[in-house]
């Protein structure tokens, strides 16, 4: 693929998993400045990584909320969980995907992802709720 093919899938796949309105109010405050960094990941990231055919998208998404939990890339991670609902994977595997980041990670690092995702999962009414 061409630098123009790479960037019209990484849009297209871009926008299935984070949501178009998340990718376009990226995009629409990006300065000439930051628009170099946002054609760099859409290319590299979604055009060329996410698009290839070794894995399908659930694949990448678990891996994905693993790595961003592990790192503590936890303002990623929300939005991140978010696409993962939005593409099929349950609240019950996300947080499976955080107790075995909580275990290899650490406990400072579950923690923290486990309530970046609970902040993450409210504002879009994924998670259940309870009674009083």
């Amino acid at each position: 693929m061409n630098n123009s093919d790479l960037h019209s899938t990484g849009l297209d796949t871009r926008r299935d998993v984070l949501g178009h309105d998340y990718v376009e109010a990226g995009l629409a405050s990006s300065d000439d400045f930051m628009m170099a960094f946002q054609d760099a990941v859409t290319e590299i990231a979604w055009g060329y990584s996410w698009s290839r055919p070794g894995l399908d998208r659930r694949s990448r998404l678990i891996l994905t909320l693993g790595i961003l939990a592990g790192l503590g890339r936890h303002q990623e991670l929300g939005i991140y969980a978010q696409g993962a609902i939005r593409n099929g994977i349950t609240v019950d595997e996300i947080k499976e995907i955080l107790i075995h980041v909580t275990s290899y990670c650490g406990t400072p690092a579950g923690h923290q992802s486990f309530l970046a995702v609970h902040e993450a999962l409210n504002k879009i009414q994924a998670l259940p709720t309870t009674a009083p």
